[in-house]
């Protein structure tokens, strides 16, 4: 599959890229500085999420986008950079979103043990105010969309514990490994099972 993924330097990226090569996807990244790839992606497109021209080159020739874009400081930067996300992907007949919010988005909020009930409301409420809006633009594309929502990550390895559920009554999920995050995510790349779904995942 020809795959774009926005965020490949970043903490789940890093896992991302080299596990999706081994899946044979042929993978191109949109990065604003290349030399901060561990990996070597097929094609490298230089520019920020909030290009639209970047973007644009970016989605050319694409099947499926994974938005792994961790927390930065620009207001409303998760809602901006999907909106402009999706317009483009409308534009390109790309068809299939997996977009990784976390725990604490929409009405995951208080199923994540110490980080959703303490770290959360002190130092990420406003992060995660935009993430919720982020989750409506997606639901309310017309694309293929999964919105993956990790508990808190650990350096842990690949392994065969997680769980996902949008069943959220009674569930407290508090933490998952980068590597078993990128999987489950490359994975919603060829599923249907969580389509147009927002599982929770992690142990």
């Amino acid at each position: 599959m020809r795959l774009l993924i926005l965020g490949a330097s970043g903490t789940i990226g890093k896992f991302l890229l080299p596990q999706a090569q081994l899946l044979g996807h042929e993978v191109t990244v949109l990065v604003r500085d290349p030399s901060k790839l561990k990996y070597k992606p097929t094609r490298v497109i230089v520019g920020d999420a909030l290009d639209p021209v970047a973007i644009d080159k970016a989605l050319e020739g694409q099947q499926a986008v994974i938005y792994a874009l961790g927390t930065l400081s620009q207001p409303a930067f998760f809602s901006t950079s999907t909106q402009l996300l999706i317009e483009a992907m409308r534009r390109h007949n790309v068809p299939r979103l997996i977009a990784i919010t976390g725990i604490g988005a929409g009405d995951s909020k208080g199923h994540g043990s110490v980080y959703d009930n303490i770290i959360y409301p002190l130092f990420t409420e406003k992060i995660y105010a935009d993430k919720d809006i982020q989750q409506r633009l997606i639901r309310e594309s017309n694309l293929e969309w999964v919105i993956v929502r990790p508990a808190s990550f650990t350096n842990g390895p690949l392994g065969d514990r997680l769980r996902a559920t949008d069943q959220l009554e009674g569930v407290t999920i508090s933490s998952i490994s980068r590597q078993d995050v990128a999987a489950f995510t490359l994975d919603q790349l060829t599923s249907n099972r969580w389509l147009h779904r927002t599982p929770l995942v992690g142990y």
